[in-house]
């Protein structure tokens, strides 16, 4: 009776000693996760739609959780207020004219908070102290544009996919450009007469240039035009001269 009574207390005690033990784990990892064992500072911002935000969310600054969020109170019906709780020694790393969003952790995971980093001018943030907030984009609206967007490119596609049907048949300028044979002959034989007509018109202009009351003005105007090269030639050499002096 006393063996057994014995072995009872040991198990009993066992039984008590482990559950003290999960009790403190339990207390150490809550209060690590809500910085009650670290010294912290209060931010706070307000939204006009917090995106399914939830006190005990991350806080993160520059990529590293920084903080928890510790309350959300909504202020009107178009503003909504939320508490953050931050550790102490990255105080000094957010300023004034930092700005927070909402995100979340991949594309599925949970709301946080994102606290945008600051110009280097600025002051630091003071305790208390409200910062500008970015609202978040909702799903819904990004997928009503991603609608509207796709209903426009079937309109679009089906409007191509008509005008490639008549330029296919036929139908309209291109259409009859690229079937018929007749046009297309046609407009070869225009490029062909406007080559011609420039080549006889290149010849009249080398007569004109041999006629003799015209030679002297076309002689005259050569001479002018060589001329102008000729000073804008010295006039380069002139300033590359100048520069090696200057050197």
């Amino acid at each position: 009776m006393d063996t057994q009574s014995q072995k009872f207390k040991v198990r009993l005690g066992l039984f008590i000693a482990g559950g003290l033990s999960l009790f403190v784990l339990a207390i150490f990892i809550i209060g690590k996760q809500k910085n009650l064992f670290n010294p912290v500072f209060n931010l706070t911002s307000t939204f006009y739609n917090v995106s399914g935000l939830q006190v005990g969310n991350n806080i993160r600054f520059a990529g590293i959780n920084v903080g928890t969020v510790d309350n959300i109170t909504i202020i009107n019906d178009s503003s909504v207020k939320v508490d953050m709780l931050l550790r102490k020694n990255v105080q000094q790393f957010i300023k004034s004219d930092c700005q927070v969003g909402i995100g979340s952790e991949g594309l599925i995971g949970d709301r946080l908070l994102v606290i945008t980093q600051g110009s280097a001018n600025a002051s630091m943030a003071r305790d208390g102290q409200k910062l500008e907030s970015d609202e978040p984009i909702e799903t819904d609206a990004i997928m009503a544009s991603l609608q509207i967007t796709a209903g426009n490119a079937e309109i679009i596609s089906e409007q191509l996919a008509e005008i490639m049907s008549k330029i296919n048949g036929g139908n309209g300028t291109l259409g009859r450009l690229i079937q018929d044979s007749t046009i297309a002959e046609n407009l070869n034989q225009t490029i062909f007469n406007l080559k011609k007509s420039s080549k006889g018109l290149d010849e009249n202009m080398e007569a004109v240039k041999h006629n003799v009351f015209l030679k002297g003005y076309f002689n005259k105007k050569a001479k002018a035009e060589e001329k102008r090269k000729q000073e804008l030639i010295d006039k380069k050499e002139e300033d590359q001269k100048l520069k090696k002096e200057n050197k």
